[in-house]
């Protein structure tokens, strides 16, 4: 047999594939490659959590479900001809531009979204507005790569409480809530991060918006059926979690968070998942098979026909390109390199009516701020008993591993014997948290970021003080300050951070005057 006679399949599909679509798939797959090559610090770190984190472990699914989307829309958007599109640059800019600015602020989600935005974007350069329309939805799930929600934990926790609670009540089980902690006969149980349901509800808004482009064509059958996804497993997971502690009060809590990770992390959520399938499926409005796309009103669009003129030849669409990315990643290197001067040594300062005690915490605490030149930790004490313990830091830049606001960073560790409760007494506009130790040992802690003249507890006003420092490669010191208060008998923490509040004024100044200490 010659061996120019054996052909393999792919390569066999390969050749029957237009002469224009070949070139433009393989330009835009090495252009893919490269983008992927090029910032594979983002792609590294989006696989880790979707390998590690079973939060996001659904979107390991995410990438061949893509390519499935693709590939039924093939027969059609093979009929039409890929052309580069100039403004096709303009998407590329804006995703690089987001890149950079995520980057410059050191927020992960910001810089990831980037990154995968790239891929559509180039999709667009090279093959155009009418092959990009019928493209459309599987471009826009390519959004379902970046691992988003964690930001929806806090308020998940609290709804999932509340809900607990309220049908922990119904049952006629006695218990008491607060905050995020439930204390029942059986023990006193906590509605943690991992039980927030946030990676259920991230999982679930992806089927939604998949099921309801593939199942539905009615823009309000499919709203209606991601509405479902939203809202379906928010309360089941209060129902989940109402039943641990329902079982806890008959076979005690230790075989009741078994029966939970058991039964209802995986059997109970997929019923939840069935029966929203279920429920749907009625209202499945498109037939099976019925082409995925209306091919001759992309192809008519008066619209897509004017865009199309404004065409680019795909070397120079290819050249173009790469001069924005290489562009937007030495403006990032060299915002990176950033150091301002700091001091060789700072102190805590004296307080008018208060003096330095020593730093006895009831459970040992303290705050993590990694990446920073400077750290300080002590307790300051008034006439009147309060007592406030006082946390500074301060960073000669903002970066990869070393952000004042960043995830784990501030007045909670993570993995410590401190679990966020419910935010705190608004006081001095200061992010207010308020934490539990031990089941007793309550804290209060209130945060206050400062850089140039931006003093915010806000840490998205943090994020874009420092944006604006590196846009402009200006260098400046970014500092922390965090004040907080243990409950003692007879004591109110509250009333305490509101006394030395008082007494320290505009927390900005006090903490450019600790950050000029040499």
């Amino acid at each position: 047999m010659r061996l120019d006679a054996i052909r393999l399949p792919a390569l066999a599909h390969w050749e029957t594939v237009p002469e224009s679509w070949r070139k433009a798939l393989s330009a835009l797959a090495l252009t893919w490659f490269t983008l992927i090559a090029a910032f594979a610090g983002d792609w590294l770190a989006m696989f880790d959590q979707w390998w590690n984190s079973s939060t996001y472990n659904h979107v390991l699914l995410v990438i061949p479900i893509i390519g499935w989307l693709a590939w039924q829309r093939w027969p059609q958007v093979s009929t039409l001809d890929p052309q580069p599109w100039r403004w096709g640059l303009v998407a590329l800019a804006g995703a690089v531009l987001l890149w950079v600015l995520g980057t410059f602020a050191g927020f992960n989600l910001v810089r990831q979204t980037g990154a995968v935005a790239m891929l559509p974007a180039t999709g667009l350069l090279l093959l155009g507005p009418r092959v990009f329309t019928a493209l459309l939805f599987p471009f826009a799930y390519m959004a379902f790569l970046v691992p988003f929600g964690d930001e929806l934990i806090p308020p998940l926790q609290t709804i999932t409480a509340k809900m607990t609670i309220a049908l922990v009540d119904f049952t006629a089980i006695p218990a008491q809530i607060d905050g995020v902690f439930i204390d029942t006969p059986a023990g006193l149980f906590e509605v943690a991060e991992a039980c927030s349901g946030v990676k259920f509800l991230i999982a679930m808004v992806a089927l939604g918006v998949l099921v309801g482009n593939v199942c539905f064509k009615t823009w309000r059958r499919r709203i209606a059926f991601l509405a479902l996804c939203i809202v379906v497993p928010v309360l089941a997971n209060g129902v989940r979690a109402w039943g641990t502690i329902f079982a806890a009060q008959y076979v005690g809590a230790e075989t009741a968070g078994g029966i939970d990770h058991l039964i209802y992390g995986w059997v109970f959520f997929a019923l939840v998942i069935t029966a929203v399938m279920a429920i749907g499926w009625r209202y499945f409005d498109r037939d099976p098979r019925e082409p995925m796309v209306d091919i001759e009103a992309v192809r008519s669009a008066p619209l897509l026909d004017r865009l199309e003129r404004q065409a680019i030849a795909a070397p120079l669409a290819l050249a173009l390109a790469a001069v924005l990315v290489i562009g937007g990643a030495g403006w990032a290197k060299a915002a990176d390199a950033l150091e301002a001067s700091l001091p060789q040594q700072i102190f805590l300062p004296d307080v008018a009516g208060w003096k330095r005690v020593a730093y006895q915490p009831q459970a040992a605490w303290e705050p993590r701020a990694a990446g920073a030149a400077h750290r300080l930790l002590g307790r300051y004490e008034d006439a009147a008993g309060n007592q406030v313990d006082v946390f500074f830091a301060v960073f000669a830049a903002q970066g990869e591993g070393r952000e004042a606001g960043g995830f784990g960073q501030g007045a909670l560790t993570p993995n410590s014997t401190w679990a966020w409760t419910s935010a705190g007494p608004e006081i001095g506009g200061a992010r207010s948290d308020r934490l539990l130790s031990g089941g007793s040992i309550e804290r209060f802690a209130l945060t206050w970021y400062r850089t140039g003249s931006v003093t915010s507890g806000s840490n998205i006003a943090l994020k874009i003080a420092n944006i604006e420092d590196r846009l402009l490669l200006r260098a400046r010191p970014t500092a922390m300050l965090i004040v907080s208060a243990e409950s003692r008998p007879g004591r109110s923490a509250t009333a305490a951070l509101q006394a030395f509040t008082r007494t320290i004024g505009d927390p900005g100044p006090w903490m450019d005057r600790i950050g000029e200490q040499r």
